[in-house]
């Protein structure tokens, strides 16, 4: 469904603008409370704020640890599989968050992807059709004091050879 709506929508807004608005009005979404504030419109750098309010305090006053870490969860695959484009497949395969504080203020995270970062990884798919990265980003506030720290694999294939390798597994599950 929220694929075949950005591919309507990509006729009348750009693909950050989709990304931003669909993330703020997706409810799985804005039940972490998180917010997307900034895109570039390479989408290369993405920015959330998770704001502290009723519907994210713990039982001490802080954000909830569960909030963060949903808050952070879908950002990087959604962002590579846009970047990466349609001949790619990209899923989210682990993730880890440490806590460092309590969280009494609102956060905010960036998500950011360098230009060698897409070529490397462009380059290495070619060759091997597939891989893994790990990424890391930070729950902060306003005057950059870290809150958590979020580690994301991602896995990375190109379509044609995911898709093959898939029909290989479901025949090896029926023999």
């Amino acid at each position: 469904m929220y694929k075949t709506a950005t591919n309507f929508l990509k006729k009348f807004m750009s693909t950050a603008a989709i990304f931003k608005y669909g993330f703020n009005l997706s409810p799985m979404y804005r039940r972490t409370t998180a917010r997307v504030i900034e895109i570039s419109d390479d989408m290369k750098y993405a920015k959330i704020k998770v704001p502290l309010s009723y519907k994210n305090k713990n039982y001490v006053g802080a954000i909830f640890g569960g909030s963060m870490f949903a808050a952070t969860d879908p950002i990087y695959m959604i962002q590579l599989m846009q970047i990466l484009g349609e001949d790619f497949v990209v899923w989210d395969k682990a993730a880890t968050i440490n806590y460092k504080r309590p969280a009494k203020e609102h956060l905010f995270c960036d998500f950011i992807f360098t230009a060698d970062e897409i070529e490397t990884i462009k380059k290495q798919v070619a060759e091997t059709h597939e891989m893994t990265i790990e990424k890391t980003t930070h729950l902060k506030s306003a005057s950059d004091q870290v809150f958590a720290e979020v580690i994301k694999t991602l896995y990375i294939a190109e379509k044609s050879f995911y898709k093959e390798k898939l029909k290989k597994r479901k025949l090896a599950k029926s023999s």
